[in-house]
């Protein structure tokens, strides 16, 4: 397969090196800053370390004390926030102790009710107050890439009961995160049914959320992008699109298939036919027609079948957005570090000009000085203490800000880590299972025409 130097799987080690921000506001006495090389590769151990501690974190894990599940989903119809009537779909959240059940112990599980508008606001929650994780994706709201025998009607049974397993995946990825599994709105989640979405509203998260027009300002504006976050949103849009493609196929293939199997039933509708005007070789020609109609008719469990790979697929598909989501907090983060600095180099230019009374660059302010005469050295001296106090500041923001920006990408780079093991074990073991269906379908195929040739052969 050909290798494209952008399309590394994230987390991967790449030999390039990172493009570190230069602190033009650093103060005297101040540790100097490591080589970008040296920088990268501490940057990676502390990756690492973090990882190795995530994984240890994940033994005392959510899901290790409690078993999830979402038991079922059932079709309503109320009043929406308009008071207008809608139907739409609640799904039953179970939780049990583990403990329980290993005392022997059988308890009724608790549950309480969910529509899939509170895992959106769920999700929601985790994205805003956890911007360094990758966080897991909900399955579709809507079917995509349907073969057309599939309904995409939203309260279609089958899509609703995917849509529940997607869900309970969900909470189980969630359940299993060293980090996310710790949050008290998730628990909450869990086991409040009565104002829980006031608790979520409370928190004030909406307030935090990056406006989308500012995050697109920070992509074509920053200067010195981090080049391993560059190449993982290549990755994550590249990944997005091979398992588009692969979806797209597979439901094209799904159609031919659909109609091939069915086509089957005329063999049995023929030999049925043709049984009823022989004597010596009817029995042997009817029991044919049968073995062709069980083929015809095993089509539709098979593809039913195959949704839940198509489905696993699709949970990478959405995850790609959530790496690319991670990628844009980053590139924002180094946006406003940028303008931090800028500022302060602009702060600092100005007391200079001010103390020596030298204009290095154009400005407004040097024109309305030669137009109308110089300031008193008392105005100069009040304006240079102002600048001072606001150098001062803008080196503290600077410092907090390279600061927020350092653990974010060793918080980032652990979590990258620990989902490219997910990622590889996950679609792997998805694809063999996809061939290993394939291969019971194709052996099926043969058995039923091994039948047909023994029924032929006894008559």
């Amino acid at each position: 397969m050909e290798h494209h130097p952008g399309a590394q799987s994230p987390g991967g080690g790449s030999s390039d090196t990172a493009t570190t921000t230069t602190t033009s506001g650093s103060q005297e006495g101040e540790e100097e800053p490591l080589p970008p090389e040296e920088e990268e590769e501490e940057e990676e151990r502390e990756a690492r370390a973090a990882l190795l501690s995530s994984f240890s974190m994940m033994e005392d894990c959510l899901l290790k004390k409690i078993e999830i599940s979402v038991a079922e989903a059932e079709k309503r119809t109320g009043r929406n926030a308009v008071n207008m009537q809608e139907t739409y779909t609640a799904y039953l959240v179970e939780t049990r102790a583990v403990d329980s059940q290993a005392e022997g112990q059988c308890s009724p599980p608790d549950s309480l009710w969910r529509r899939y508008s509170e895992f959106e606001l769920l999700r929601n929650y985790l994205l805003v107050n956890y911007p360094h994780i990758i966080v897991p994706p909900l399955p579709e709201k809507r079917a995509e890439f349907v073969w057309h025998k599939l309904s995409a009607d939203n309260m279609d049974p089958d899509f609703v009961e995917r849509r529940r397993i997607g869900l309970e995946n969900f909470l189980l990825r969630v359940a299993s995160h060293p980090v996310l599994c710790r949050e008290k709105i998730f628990n909450a989640f869990l086991t409040q049914e009565g104002g829980w979405k006031e608790m979520v509203n409370e928190t004030g998260f909406q307030l935090k959320a990056d406006s989308r027009l500012k995050a697109l300002n920070a992509t074509f504006r920053v200067k010195n992008p981090d080049k391993r976050f560059t190449e993982l949103k290549h990755y994550s849009d590249e990944l997005q699109s091979v398992i588009s493609h692969l979806l797209r196929v597979r439901a094209r293939v799904a159609d031919r298939l659909y109609g091939v199997y069915k086509v089957h039933g005329n063999y049995g509708r023929v030999f049925s036919e043709w049984s009823a005007i022989e004597k010596e070789m009817g029995d042997g020609l009817q029991s044919a027609g049968h073995h062709m109609d069980v083929y015809a008719a095993s089509i539709d469990d098979i593809l039913e079948e195959e949704e839940h790979y198509a489905d696993q697929l699709k949970e990478y598909l959405f995850y790609a957005e959530a790496l690319r989501t991670v990628c844009k907090k980053h590139e924002l983060l180094q946006y406003e570090l940028e303008m931090a600095a800028q500022d302060l180099t602009s702060k600092k230019q100005q007391c200079e000009e001010l103390a020596t009374g030298t204009v290095r660059t154009f400005s407004l302010k040097g024109m309305t000085s030669k137009l109308f005469g110089q300031e008193t050295p008392e105005q100069r001296e009040a304006k240079i203490k102002v600048l001072e106090e606001q150098i001062h500041e803008g080196e503290e923001q600077l410092k907090a800000k390279n600061v927020e920006s350092r653990d974010f990408m060793k918080s980032a780079w652990a979590d990258i880590e620990r989902f490219k093991e997910q990622k590889n074990h996950d679609l792997k073991e998805a694809l063999i299972s996809y061939a290993v269906m394939q291969i019971s379908m194709c052996k099926k195929g043969i058995q039923v025409w091994t039948n047909a040739k023994e029924c032929f052969s006894k008559m």
